[in-house]
């Protein structure tokens, strides 16, 4: 799994077993490779690069990826059935029928020399659907007991159900902006929130935070970093304030409209779990309980869910919901590279 935030890549070594009718899984193992700042670089630049450049770091990535599985793999000694890759998001624009994940998995396939299962968005993407949130189904089979399943990520996004179907959507930003103020200040992220906790908060930028088109919109969607560029960034900038205000003044906007969006129990994964600054705001904001649960679940629930998506598509089950989705039906993605 590689997120918006550009951390690293998380490998996750799981197990899934299927009986009465219930899922039950384990993570066994798992890392997080930090990513170097050359590649770092060639991921960011890549929505700006040319096409041949472009086509160059997809397979360069897929290979980077594939090598650290086959090291992680030999590293434990474990047997593996598939590797399940998500990809690194460069475009994200489903209403014009576009999503692209890069980091091929014939490389991937190559190097770790196992069947590997990608490119999980498209098919969804083609059926009209955003291609997004994927992370529901496993939310729904793998975490039942909780009223909302929060991921804080690069954007938050929560799902929960309702009158009998899987409800999903992205509600905001949320790493990949604090991410970005952070390294004004030459940190890669906020540990705790520490900066943000310094900082004032400024009511106008929140007001007009708050007041963006996309969180009056009945049924949202999903959000794409270009959504942030547009929007989000010139409100920063215009603004004129110090990183530590601004990023004060973001935590609350990004708690003000978490809340607006949970009713329930939630259980929080995803790297914003750590942030406590950001707990602390949204835990002031809401009337329900918050578990948190250990690190491993917090640092690989997406890698958990993209495995179990892997599993689903070997099984030719539903692994995408056209009720979180949009798309005309519920499908089966994913291509399966054979090695």
């Amino acid at each position: 799994m590689s997120g918006t935030s550009l951390d690293g890549l998380d490998i996750a070594y799981c197990l899934f077993s299927f009986e009465n009718d219930k899922w039950s899984y384990s993570i066994e193992k798992a890392e997080t490779i930090e990513y170097s700042k050359d590649l770092r670089d060639k991921l960011i630049q890549a929505e700006n690069t040319t096409s041949y450049e472009f086509v160059k770091i997809d397979k360069e990535f897929g290979h980077f990826i594939g090598k650290e599985v086959r090291r992680f793999i030999d590293k434990y000694n474990i047997e593996v059935d598939f590797i399940a890759s998500h990809g690194q998001t460069i475009f994200h624009q489903p209403n014009i029928n576009l999503t692209t994940q890069i980091g091929d998995i014939n490389s991937i396939a190559a190097e770790a020399r196992i069947k590997t299962i990608g490119d999980f968005r498209r098919l969804d993407v083609a059926l009209g659907g955003q291609g997004a949130p994927l992370v529901p189904i496993g939310d729904r089979l793998l975490f039942s007991q909780y009223d909302y399943c929060l991921n804080l990520g690069g954007f938050s996004n929560i799902s929960f159900e309702k009158e009998g179907k899987r409800i999903a959507f992205d509600i905001c930003p949320v790493n990949i902006v604090l991410n970005l103020l952070a390294e004004r200040e030459g940190l890669t992220y906020d540990k705790d929130g520490l900066l943000a906790r310094s900082g004032k908060v400024d009511n106008l930028l929140l007001e007009k935070l708050n007041a963006l088109d996309f969180y009056k919109k009945e049924e949202k969607k999903s959000l794409g970093k270009e959504w942030v560029i547009k929007n989000v960034l010139p409100l920063l900038e215009e603004s004129k304030l110090e990183t530590k205000d601004l990023m004060s003044t973001f935590v609350e906007h990004a708690t003000d409209q978490l809340a607006n969006n949970i009713n329930g129990d939630v259980l929080i994964t995803g790297g914003g779990a750590f942030n406590k600054y950001l707990i602390e705001r949204l835990e002031a904001k809401l009337k329900h309980k918050i578990s948190i649960p250990e690190p491993i679940i917090i640092n690989y629930k997406e890698a958990l869910i993209f495995a179990f998506l892997g599993v689903l598509r070997q099984r030719k089950e539903i692994n995408t919901l056209s009720s979180v989705t949009g798309a005309s039906k519920d499908s089966c993605g994913g291509i399966i590279v054979e090695y």
